[in-house]
């Protein structure tokens, strides 16, 4: 198999300019970009998807240059609806800090990273106009899909302005450092198209470029900060445990899907993989593979297992091996409150809003509904004390089968 064909059966194509693309991909040796402007201080898998195609075609034997937006992320790249919210210098410097550290792990310190500021800084703006504000005609930046449809709602000059800038990204990557080819998700198709017009223009040379299809969620949702659903790279904003809990719940209808793209395993053995799911759906044996390739690669081995160990203990008997520490930290999302030292059941439900009135509380006891560190309880006088915590810190309680709430003795 090919590395185009490779990339074709992963679902990692959509777009694509310049001839000859296919078998340049084949040949390998291609100096590459694929950017992202500093919105937060960490990537979140929305971006992963991109990166690890990034990855796979070093993986082939591309040499990768990273960008991070310094100078675009001042500006911010049109969104459909809305003008981005200006951030502050300093913000962004941080974020630009935080995300080159987390492209360099990924990469383990192989690829190139930039940061366009830097090219950016000293250009004078009527230098700029002269040079390369006058081989992009108004009428083509207007064509572009995300401009035409912000044109009823209006868009700022500063907005408008955004695919010059990345344009010109991909012109000055492509004179200084040999860059051929820019990647991308497909929602930067007409920033692409825009550096690859620049560089004939003002070149007379091609250059290449191809869009990865947006990964959605199960809703239909891209992965995405804005779309309130980010799940982040950095392992303080989104713990090991939460991106396995994520994972491990993965539709079967999008697993497929995902270890194709997420992955570097072998097809033949992402086949095998679901085969095996589809005889035992519920041993998930794909959604674990998903989580263990993904969690293995962004934070590594130890971290993956951790996970496991947590995601396997915490809604078993096994709760009781766990540190308080550990609970707290992988259910922090989860409704908490303060714990007194001595406090009857089914005051503890109603006071804590986990049951409406007394006599909800009760009925839920008697009806086996109710779970405190994973034991069933059936005593409507049952009174909850330190013994009954794990560490004498945590108690989980369950209601049903799926709300989770978290008492913490201070």
């Amino acid at each position: 198999m090919t590395n185009w064909e490779e990339l074709q059966k992963r679902g990692l194509i959509k777009d694509v300019a310049g001839e000859g693309i296919e078998e340049l991909i084949n040949k390998g040796g291609a100096n590459f970009y694929w950017g992202t402007d500093p919105t937060a201080d960490s990537l979140h898998l929305g971006h992963y998807g991109s990166l690890i195609t990034a990855k796979r075609l070093m993986k082939m034997g591309h040499h990768p240059i990273l960008l991070v937006g310094g100078a675009t992320g001042r500006i911010g790249d049109p969104r459909p609806t809305s003008e981005r919210e200006m951030m502050s210098i300093e913000t962004l410097e941080k974020n630009v800090e935080g995300i080159r550290l987390q492209i360099d792990s990924i990469f383990e310190g192989k690829a190139k990273l930039v940061n366009n500021y830097d090219w950016f800084k000293a250009y004078n703006f009527l230098d700029f106009l002269r040079d390369i504000g006058k081989y992009i005609n108004v009428n083509y930046m207007i064509s572009k899909d995300i401009i035409s449809r912000r044109l009823e709602t209006g868009i700022t000059y500063a907005e408008f302005s955004y695919m010059l800038i990345q344009g010109y990204d991909f012109l000055y990557m492509f004179e200084k450092m040999n860059c051929i080819m820019q990647v991308e998700g497909s929602d930067q198709w007409g920033n692409i198209t825009t550096g690859l017009d620049l560089i004939k223009k003002k070149t007379g040379k091609e250059a290449y470029g191809f869009t990865m299809p947006l990964i959605l969620d199960s809703t239909g949702k891209k992965f995405g900060k804005s779309e309130g659903n980010a799940l982040w790279l950095d392992k303080n904003k989104t713990s090991s445990y939460q991106l396995y809990q994520y994972l491990i719940n993965t539709e079967d209808a999008k697993v497929e899907e995902y270890l194709k793209i997420f992955t570097f395993l072998h097809l033949d053995e992402i086949e095998n993989i679901i085969t095996k799911h589809k005889e035992e759906p519920h041993l998930r044996l794909a959604q674990k593979a998903l989580a263990e390739q993904i969690i293995t690669d962004l934070h590594g081995k130890e971290e993956f297992e951790h996970a496991k160990k947590i995601s396997e203990s915490l809604f078993s008997d096994k709760i009781w091996e766990l540190k308080s520490e550990e609970i707290i930290e992988s259910l922090k999302d989860l409704p908490t409150f303060e714990m007194n030292d001595e406090t009857n059941l089914v005051d503890l439900l109603v006071n804590h809003n986990i049951c409406s009135s007394k006599r909800e509380a009760r009925e839920m006891i008697t009806g086996k509904a109710i779970n405190v560190n994973n034991t069933k309880i059936t005593d409507i006088d049952k009174k909850i004390t330190k013994k009954e915590a794990i560490e004498g810190q945590v108690i989980l309680i369950k209601k049903g089968k799926k709300n989770y709430y978290l008492g913490i003795y201070k």
